[in-house]
């Protein structure tokens, strides 16, 4: 609820304090005394584009202060709540227009920009007849009045899940055909890849000792040369071996006259000429493998050669081409098995798309049941308001199974609010069936239907009986008092059957002082209503007769 708004140096108000109640409020005033710059006034706190030809003349800075009491679980909280914008007891926005050019805004004394504004102000206040596109007249809108109305959110919440889980089993699908598609393309390199490594079978560890093989067969010569030298020492007759036999020998003959003492260099010439048995016998066996197979270092070559290029090919070192191997013959699997699992992935989507379309049609059917319902109840409204001949219609139209890239969160439904003014005429977007005052009735009879289901809103009314009196206008004035007891409304009146409706009474007035002009608002008492209404009956002058009237439209409860 709007409670309180403060202008300051908007062109004709130079610095105006009101404070609002709930119920319905009517704002009358002669015509030019500053009734629409209040409602443009009120517009820019709630983010309209900012008209710097507002500023008051001969002043610099302009600024606009609106104050709401809100619920604790209105929506406008969530959205502040992303916005990183703390919680209070009450919302404060402020606007401000300066001779620079600029136009801060802030909510809650923290800056924001103007989109956030708008948003907030859409959720906070409807203006009927004064911004046009928003409100009633933004067939955006309609879709969520509509479903409001219907009552029907865990239906929906159930279409959102479907949704969901239709798009992502969509892009599951198409992720895995891609993949598999792009398997496809390089199948025949994938095949001959698992083919080579197959025949190649290469171990981590093959490459390092196969080089260490290789530098064995490099240095053949110097090794069969040193084999040779160490043979020789050992074998030949003045070698080593032949020595030490020699001094066995010789410690053999005379050991027992040793008494022992003999025993320690006896063994120990024993194991020496062991050892040198054991390290001839190895020296001929490697001298034996050397020239056993004089091609092995061609076929070490070779086989070197085949792994680098492999390792190469893949962009591995050697020792990961088993890795590698593995990898892609895991791939050509998967390729070979993927048109199983993309049938099993298309399968579930069709699923999620079925369970979508089954919860669309069940919103689809609510959608036009509630909506017939209200279009008899908009057309009740009608004749009261002398548009007895007017037609209103909702349409849902669902949009084909060709164009399902269409479909939303919130079904495959286009609302529209629909009218026609006169008979003969098409039906059309309310926004253009009708003008004037007719548009403002055609919004108050289907905002009189929708208050029950809406979320609560600030409702304001720009002169909606603008070309009507009598019956029509006190039919107009029944119907926004009905809507003040739903929700807070405000009405700018010229009817004085509309005003002797409200709740509470403001008069606007505009006056000269030091040569300027200013307008200013106050809160009429009883008595100076009835004098005002008695005003808007007669005119400037007042007569007897217009302020019985006055008395007697004040004291109808209804119409």
């Amino acid at each position: 609820m709007l409670c309180y708004l403060s202008v300051k140096n908007i062109v004709l108000i130079e610095e105006l304090s009101l404070d609002f109640k709930s119920g319905l409020t009517v704002l009358t005033g002669e015509t030019g005394a500053g009734k629409s710059i209040l409602l443009d006034s009120l517009g820019l706190a709630l983010g309209a584009r900012a008209d710097f030809g507002l500023l008051r003349k001969g002043t610099e800075r302009a600024s606009v202060t609106a104050r709401f009491e809100i619920a604790p679980d209105h929506p406008v909280w969530q959205l502040l709540d992303e916005a990183g914008i703390e919680r209070s007891d009450e919302l404060l926005i402020k606007r401000q227009i300066r001779g620079d050019g600029k136009s801060p805004a802030s909510i809650n004394d923290e800056p924001v920009s103007v989109n956030l504004l708008r948003m907030c102000g859409d959720m906070l206040v409807e203006i009927q007849g004064q911004f046009e596109g928003r409100g009633l007249l933004d067939a955006s809108n309609h879709l969520g009045l509509l479903d409001r109305a219907c009552q029907h959110d865990d239906t929906l919440a159930k279409l959102k899940e479907a949704y969901q889980g239709w798009h992502k089993s969509r892009k599951d699908y198409e992720a895995a055909e891609a993949l598999l598609e792009k398997a496809r393309e390089e199948e025949e390199w994938l095949r001959d890849a698992v083919e080579q490594l197959d025949l190649l079978d290469a171990k981590a560890g093959e490459d390092n000792a196969l080089s260490e093989e290789r530098a064995l067969f490099t240095n053949l010569e110097k090794i069969a040369e040193a084999l040779g030298i160490a043979d020789d020492a050992l074998r030949a007759e003045a070698g080593a071996e032949a020595a030490i036999s020699r001094a066995l020998s010789a410690i053999e003959r005379v050991a027992d006259a040793g008494a022992g003492r003999l025993d320690n260099a006896l063994d120990a010439l024993s194991r020496t000429m062991a050892e040198l048995s054991e390290a001839s016998a190895e020296l001929s066996s490697v001298a034996s493998s050397l020239e056993a197979d004089p091609t092995r270092l061609q076929q070490i070559d070779d086989r070197l050669h085949e792994i680098r290029t492999q390792a190469r090919k893949h962009n591995v070192s050697s020792d990961e081409l088993p890795q590698i191997h593995e990898s892609l013959a895991m791939r050509l699997a998967q390729l070979d098995d993927g048109s199983g699992n993309l049938a099993e992935l298309k399968a579930k989507e069709r699923e999620w798309r079925d369970y979508y379309q089954r919860v669309a049609q069940s919103i689809t059917e609510r959608r036009r049941a509630v909506a017939a319902k209200l279009d008899e109840a908009v057309m009740a409204e009608l004749p009261p308001l002398k548009l007895e001949a007017a037609r209103f219609a909702t349409l849902c139209k669902s949009i084909s199974d060709a164009e399902d890239n269409k479909w939303t969160p919130l079904g495959w439904d286009i609302v529209r609010f629909e009218a026609a003014a006169n008979p003969g005429q098409d039906l059309a977007p309310i926004e253009k069936a009708a003008s004037g005052g007719e548009l403002a009735r055609f919004l108050l009879a289907l905002k009189v239907v929708l208050a029950r289901t809406e979320a609560p809103k600030t409702l304001i009314f720009d002169e909606v009986d603008s070309g009507v009196g009598g019956a029509v206008a006190a039919a107009v004035g029944e119907r926004l008092s009905r809507l003040g007891k739903a929700a807070q409304t405000l009405v700018i009146t010229h009817s004085p059957q509309v005003a002797a409706k409200g709740n509470h009474h403001y008069k606007i007035a505009k006056s000269t002082h030091d040569d300027s002009v200013i307008s200013r608002t106050d809160m009429l008492t009883e008595h100076e209503r009835a004098e005002e209404i008695a005003r808007m009956l007669a005119g400037e002058h007042i007569t007897p007769e217009a302020r019985a009237a006055a008395v007697t439209l004040l004291g109808h409860d209804s119409v």
